[in-house]
């Protein structure tokens, strides 16, 4: 086997982008209240913005820009937590909380990578 592909590789990219995979999977069972429906497309955003911020620290132009990016991922993770905490869940508690759990992981990662590089 690849050492690449060991289940000891973490790959922080794939990470993220199935974060926002289940966060998607996870809202379209959700109930269409009035009180869910401005939480959804915030949820949708943040979740999608902690890989998609995480990518562009990966390809920035300097330490500052590669900065800037983990901080922003590191926020859309806090963001991501905040709405999945609101939303009415019906009976998919359990999956709320284990994407409570990931976004308060990315988020404690995430810090990781900022202390160790600033």
């Amino acid at each position: 086997m690849d050492p690449q592909e060991g289940p000891k590789n973490y790959d922080l990219e794939e990470r993220t982008y199935q974060f926002a995979k289940r966060v998607r999977e996870f809202v379209r069972k959700l109930p269409r209240t009035v009180s869910n429906r401005e939480g959804v497309v915030q949820v949708v955003r943040a979740s999608g913005s902690v890989g998609a911020n995480y990518i562009e620290a990966n390809e920035s132009l300097g330490k500052k820009d590669f900065l800037m990016h983990i901080k922003i991922s590191r926020k859309e993770s806090k963001e991501s937590r905040y709405y999945l905490r609101l939303l009415d869940t019906g009976k998919t508690r359990k999956s709320r909380g284990k994407l409570v759990q990931e976004s308060t992981e990315l988020m404690n990662i995430l810090g990781a990578i900022l202390r160790k590089s600033e």
